[in-house]
């Protein structure tokens, strides 16, 4: 007698019951009918409203493909705007659902908070911007400088840690809303602003008088890998979302866009099948629809035409890729693969 088949056959049915069971994540969303997603309250390019109140940003797309995976519909996504210090407490409390807020994932989130990132959707680095007037031309020029920050954030200790590994020292100017810090920043109430290089550059191109006048400085002092998190101990709900942001740099990597993909249905490649559910399996394994990842493209687009329009050539920040580009360009988005 073959033991082996009992028992493989035994494996396969305890693999299909795991994938088939919904956690409790899942089901809450499932029966309020939308994702709830926190944002920033207002950083270009990744969580912003217009003066219709309507929100744009790679982060907003990230939700809206959240929805389109699980409801075939993007439109089921609903937004919470979160400080620095309210985000954390939203997601565990389950006030909303996943956070992909232009937030650091570090070990001590990833492990202390009960929380779990999921995945990178950008890659960014801690910066420090100052006035142009002040004459500074590096980070190494500012020993005794006042700094404007925001608490219950990363930059605090990433800018005490390379001070003191400079031997320079600092003043934090420390202000928890948003719009008051670059307001006391442009009124010259500290010397210098730090925060995430993009947002640094959102702030100068969207939030300061006259953007010219200002300039990021050349030093990294950080590496911040933001992605969405979500809480720790609901294992099929955070696949849900890692593999909706997986399946966004997937389709970019095939070409598949929102203006070809109902013509990608009729390509012969296999892994071209296997993400837009010709071939079926990935969203019976997901507990959604077989249609998951083509809902996601048709609705949002994929991560390069997502960048695009909120950070890149086609928005009013003009980044290029860089480290956000794909793999085969140079970068660093490499999409887990889909089979």
């Amino acid at each position: 007698m073959n033991v082996l088949k009992p028992l493989l056959a035994a494996a396969l049915l305890l693999a299909g019951a795991h994938a088939a069971h919904a956690g409790p994540t899942l089901d809450a969303v499932k029966k309020k009918g939308f994702v709830q997603c926190g944002v920033s309250t207002g950083v270009a390019g990744f969580s912003n409203p217009d003066s219709k109140g309507n929100w744009t940003g790679l982060d907003v797309d990230l939700c809206k493909a959240v929805a389109a995976a699980l409801f075939g519909d993007a439109s089921k996504a609903r937004l919470t705007p979160l400080n620095t210090q309210q985000r954390f407490t939203a997601l565990q409390s389950g006030e909303i659902d996943v956070l992909p807020r232009n937030t650091s994932i570090t070990l001590q989130r990833d492990t202390a908070l009960g929380l779990t990132g999921v995945g990178v959707n950008f890659y960014d680095g801690q910066g420090i911007m100052v006035a142009k007037k002040i004459g500074v031309k590096s980070a190494k020029e500012l020993d005794g400088a006042a700094i404007c920050l925001q608490p219950g954030t990363t930059t605090e200790l990433n800018l005490a840690d390379w001070f003191r590994a400079g031997k320079l020292s600092f003043k934090p100017v420390v202000i928890d809303k948003f719009d008051e810090l670059v307001r006391a920043f442009a009124a010259g109430r500290c010397d210098a602003y730090t925060t995430d290089i993009s947002a640094l550059n959102a702030i100068r191109t969207t939030k300061l008088p006259n953007p010219d006048d200002y300039v990021v400085l050349p030093e990294m002092i950080s590496k911040e890998p933001l992605g969405p998190m979500v809480r720790q101990g609901d294992e099929q709900w955070a696949a849900i979302v890692k593999w909706t942001l997986n399946a966004m740099i997937e389709a970019e990597e095939y070409g598949i866009t929102s203006k070809n993909v109902d013509q990608m249905l009729k390509s012969p490649n296999p892994n071209v099948q296997r993400i837009l559910g010709v071939t079926p399996g990935a969203g019976k394994n997901l507990g959604v629809d077989e249609k998951w990842a083509y809902n996601i493209v048709k609705q949002v687009g994929n991560y390069g035409e997502s960048f695009e329009r909120n950070l890149g050539q086609g928005s009013p920040l003009k980044m290029q890729r860089g480290a956000n580009a794909l793999w085969t360009k140079g970068g660093l988005m490499y999409a887990l693969p889909i089979r």
